[in-house]
């Protein structure tokens, strides 16, 4: 067979995308704007993944995700292969990035890989480009057993913490963690059968499952909440009636728990977005609380309240093993903006306490700025106030209070059973009158 000789191509004539390049080049942008403009993944898919079907936006999204998990690994592979590094910020490094990602971790079929990546580099190195997915595959090229922490974040917590911490912490960053649902109230003994229990009213599956598709979703018996997000409010205990103010509180998880547990809730948050999704979440679930949008700033309840719990705005590294473009967005000069914001959030909802009444302050973070020393800084203003010590009966087994009575948990806690997220958790009691 002879090849016939292709018509050159006329000005302003394009070749058509191979299939599958759409949910690519959203990955491209969502790579790009967590990089670039340090834009939440989360937030970035509404406008990178317009007019993508369902499961086009999710392969979109988990191209970007594992990119971002194995970034370090995977970039150390193309420097491995080009003569001259190639700058951060060129298109031609990030789509390597995610065509790499395709090849190494999610296993995708490498002619598939190559071909929908050519188009996204747009008159830039197509040939090398193409040389280095041809050496990946040629050379058999693997990524470590180990996703690699970004360096400021490995040696932030090597100080905090310990070596040893980021190397347990680089082994669950490596996996996407599994799926926990928390229950409004304890599911039959014979309900859930491939799911295991870690506390009272949860449960948890491998990844992977479409939740809308799993059982009693629509009748809203469950919700999907990390286990240790659910300790805050599991240390206020049954609500007999009480008021509790939950503070930031959309997307509602916490909300919801303390409405189940018989809390009278009034759930503030500043974001209308957000609080739709707190709104959707208490309809299907046939929980009530009073939702009110404002900035806890300048807001302020009519009354005290017998409870108050501040879930504070903080820069999220705990949640790093599902939402791993958080390590590439956040910096110490955002860690040390939270803690500002944090302190002062802290001293306002102190004021909403009741004589004798309780505080739960928590962060979903893994720094000691958004957590321990908040805790000291607020009690060192507020003398009065005293440090409720969390009891070991009150945590799920394995979980542990530490020396001062407060919740931390670090990777590596349950990881045989998949890990948690990194959360803070303090309990203070308000002086009597």
């Amino acid at each position: 067979m002879v090849d016939r000789p292709r018509r050159p191509k006329q000005r302003g004539q394009h070749e058509p995308d191979p299939a599958g390049t759409a949910p690519r080049r959203a990955a491209l942008r969502l790579v790009d704007a967590v990089l670039r403009r340090g834009d939440p993944l989360d937030i970035a898919m509404h406008a990178a993944a317009q007019g993508l079907t369902g499961a086009d936006r999710a392969f979109a999204v988990a191209i970007a995700s594992e990119t971002l998990r194995w970034m370090v690994d995977i970039d150390a592979l193309i420097d491995s292969a080009t003569a001259q590094i190639l700058p951060d910020d060129v298109k031609s490094r990030t789509v390597l990035r995610i065509a790499l990602a395709q090849l190494l971790v999610l296993k995708s079929p490498a002619h598939a890989v190559v071909a929908t990546a050519l188009p996204l580099v747009a008159g830039g190195p197509r040939r090398l480009v193409h040389a280095i997915l041809s050496r990946a595959q040629q050379d058999q090229w693997q990524l470590p057993e180990r996703a690699t922490l970004p360096l400021p974040t490995a040696e932030r917590w090597a100080e905090q913490w310990s070596l040893a911490m980021v190397e347990v912490a680089e082994a669950g960053w490596s996996t996407p963690p599994p799926i926990d649902l928390s229950f409004a109230a304890e599911p039959g003994a014979d309900e859930w059968p491939d799911a295991i229990s870690l506390a009272p009213r949860h449960r948890r599956l491998p990844r992977g499952q479409a939740v809308e598709a799993m059982p009693g979703y629509s009748e809203g018996g469950w919700w999907i909440q990390d286990l240790a997000a659910s300790l805050p409010a599991r240390l206020l205990g049954s609500g007999g009636g009480h008021t509790v103010l939950d503070l930031c509180a959309a997307p509602g998880g916490k909300t919801m728990q303390l409405a189940a547990a018989g809390w009278h809730v009034v759930a503030v948050d500043s974001s209308a977005k957000r609080l739709e999704r707190l709104s959707a979440n208490m309809a299907r679930t046939g929980l009530a609380a009073d939702i009110v949008q404002a900035d806890i700033r300048s807001w302020a309840p009519a009354a005290p309240a017998d409870a108050v719990l501040l879930d504070a705005p903080c820069s999220a590294t705990g949640i790093f093993r599902r939402h791993p473009d958080v390590l590439h967005r956040i910096e110490q000069r955002q860690i040390e903006e939270m803690a500002v914001l944090q302190t002062e959030l802290f001293a306002r909802a102190a004021r909403w306490v009741k004589s004798g009444g309780t505080l739960i302050y928590a962060t979903c973070s893994l720094e000691r700025t958004e957590g321990e020393d908040q805790v000291a800084t607020f009690l060192k203003h507020h003398p009065l106030w005293r440090v409720d010590p969390v009891r070991a009966e009150e945590l799920p087994e394995a979980i542990a209070p530490d020396k001062n009575g407060f919740v931390r948990t670090l990777p590596g806690v349950l990881s045989e059973a998949g890990g948690l997220d990194g959360f803070f958790v303090a309990r203070l009691r308000a002086p009597a009158s």
